[in-house]
């Protein structure tokens, strides 16, 4: 009653607490940008972060702790085990490149038709960038390696139908990614076929790249000034691949044009003009800048340098570019000829300096107002890269290549691939991958752009690698480096060479077949115990020739072979003989061995090594 009474007087006992109440909905939720660590999520519910990891880990998930970092995914659900919801307000890096660029919705008197890109396609040697020679009075094709384009090449030509930008791609099978990426950055595509040779692989490839990305085709049907001459094959093959013919009524331009004699060249470009006109293609020249890289590359004296083609906007010296995970101030620009220029239009191709690196051939490229904005962007797309499974641009440590032998039965030849450019990095590796087989697997140690380096021949020498340079050389001391080292480095400028040598290194780690030539065979008729000689077995030559100085010798009892050596004695009466043909009798004695019995078969052979094959 005591207590009571002070209780209802307010003495030092307190009232009884209000029984709890569910926090609200509203307040159980947690933001976290795109990741968030188990043990900071745990704060944040303010539970203990063992109770937080024994849920995880009791949902199956491995190899974690109270550090790990979770992403939002994961985060979601774990969170959602105890009554909290995850907000990912992560902004996207669609959001952050327009928050960067302070770009504005262009109204429609801002947009202006702007020239179309124009990509050639086509298989090799069919003509393409000798028929870009002729529009553009040029003579790129015989500057280049057997006449084979191994670049892209960018242009802006001034025709009589107005200007055009123009794209060569390679049309080597090699460069199938370049010229996919050719297609995703153009507006029409100009597809070559040889009126002498008609469709073949790449040509199907090509239109294959140009269907992919929704690009509309122009057939030119090249090389029609030859006597031998067929314009109709290519239509009638390319029919097959359901490209109709206007005149047949279909949808497809088709025009028969000669590289050399510039016969339909000024229907070719009315062809491309009129496909322009339904297409209105517009850009706004006030906005900042958007394109796409055509190539990359490490120059000595330049440092990195990046071909783009500006899609939309204006690019300038002066402004901030992002470029894939690269970036930086503009330093200067120059034309498809070498000439400064101080700014870009739309669909205009040019050679940029300043870059923070190379970037990949294909990536975007932004103008951004706010270098650090730039600098954040390229760092995240480079983390980004880096936890990708399988980076393309990834470089292997020694421990990862090592893990790698140990896991794999195969024989491996490993290989360094520096090429002048990051297509050409991409096309050659990939083409030299392909080669792996069952019994040899090509790897990959390290691939660059940029010349022959001593970092280079280093990693070589430590993982046992052969270098593959493709239009580059050694740098400084990098060959005799290679001499002190023994590490082998070759250069090529067509990628056939590089790829059939590498299959002769292919072949070459493989062990010689070993190839088991019979010469004779001789049963033992009777067993002779000689002082100071041992057992000599009495035989009668059944097969072939028994030879002293064979290779091998085998002892069989049975049908088994019970032993394996060489012939130590051979004899034909009192004579000591090299060599005993069949029919005849002889003694034999073998090397260190003398149980020999009557019955037994006595097979001599010699053993040849022949070269193994892939």
């Amino acid at each position: 009653m005591r207590g009571g009474r002070l209780g209802a007087q307010g003495g030092g006992l307190r009232r009884p607490l209000p029984p709890p109440t569910t926090m609200a909905a509203h307040k159980k939720i947690i933001k976290i940008d795109e990741k968030i660590t188990l043990n900071t999520l745990a704060g944040k519910m303010s539970l203990k972060a063992t109770d937080v990891l024994m849920k995880l880990l009791g949902m199956g998930m491995t190899g974690v702790n109270i550090n790990t970092t979770l992403d939002a995914d994961t985060a979601k659900i774990l969170a959602s085990e105890f009554g909290w919801e995850v907000s990912d307000v992560a902004v996207s890096e669609e959001d952050a490149i327009k928050e960067a660029r302070g770009e504005e919705t262009a109204i429609d008197a801002d947009l202006e038709l702007r020239p179309p890109v124009v990509t050639v396609m086509g298989h090799v040697d069919h003509g393409k960038t000798s028929l870009l020679d002729f529009i553009r009075k040029t003579t790129v094709a015989s500057g280049e390696a057997c006449g084979i384009t191994q670049h892209i090449g960018a242009y802006r030509v001034k025709t009589s139908r107005g200007e055009v930008a123009f794209l060569d791609t390679p049309g080597h099978e090699a460069f199938t990614q370049m010229r996919a990426r050719g297609a995703q950055v153009t507006d029409i595509v100009i597809l070559v076929v040889a009126a002498d040779d008609g469709v073949m692989p790449q040509t199907r490839e090509a239109v294959n790249h140009a269907r992919a990305a929704h690009v509309p085709l122009v057939v030119a049907v090249n090389k029609c000034d030859k006597p031998e001459a067929d314009p109709s094959r290519p239509r009638r093959e390319l029919m097959a691949m359901e490209l109709v013919p206007e005149e047949l009524g279909g949808d497809t331009m088709f025009v028969d044009v000669s590289a050399k004699t510039g016969q339909g060249i000024d229907e070719l470009l009315e062809a491309i003009s009129l496909q322009a006109e339904v297409l209105e293609l517009r850009a706004s020249p006030k906005k900042p800048g958007h394109g796409t890289v055509i190539e990359a590359m490490l120059d000595r004296g330049k440092g990195p340098v990046a071909r783009i083609l500006v899609r939309d906007g204006t690019v300038a010296v002066g402004d901030i570019l992002l470029a894939g995970s690269a970036w930086g101030k503009i330093r200067a620009m120059t034309d498809e000829n070498g000439r400064s220029v101080a700014k870009a239009g739309p669909s205009t191709p040019v050679e940029v300096l300043g870059l923070s690196d190379v970037p990949n051939a294909g990536d975007p490229i932004d103008v951004v107002k706010d270098p650090k904005k730039a600098q954040e962007l390229a760092e995240s797309r480079g983390a980004r890269q880096k936890r990708s499974i399988m980076p393309a641009t990834a470089k292997v440590s020694l421990e990862d290549l090592a893990k790698r032998v140990a896991e794999s039965g195969q024989l491996e030849l490993r290989l360094i691939v520096k090429a002048d450019v990051q297509g050409s990095v991409e096309a050659v590796s990939d083409a030299l991958q392909k080669l792996s087989t069952d019994k040899v697997r090509v790897s990959i140690v390290h691939s660059a752009v940029g010349a022959i380096t001593e970092g280079d021949v280093n990693l070589a020498a430590a993982s046992k690698a052969i270098i593959i340079g493709f239009n580059v050389r050694p740098a400084g001391k990098a060959s005799s480096l290679a001499e002190t080292e023994q590490v082998e480095i070759r250069s090529y400028n067509i990628i056939y060479n590089a790829v059939d040598e590498v299959k002769k290194a292919m072949a070459g780690l493989l062990a010689p077949t070993i190839v088991e030539k019979f010469l004779g065979r001789a049963e033992v008729r009777q067993v002779f115990n000689i002082t100071k000689i041992g057992t000599v077995a009495g035989c009668l030559v059944v097969d072939g020739t028994i030879k002293r100085a064979a290779s091998k010798v085998r002892l069989v009892r049975d049908s088994v072979q019970v032993w394996e050596g060489k012939i130590s004695g051979l004899r034909h009466i009192k004579e000591d003989k090299r060599e005993i043909e069949k029919g005849f009798e002889c003694g034999i004695s073998l090397e260190g061995y003398n149980d020999i019995k009557p019955g037994d078969a006595i097979e001599c052979y010699d053993v040849e090594e022949r070269a193994a094959t892939l």
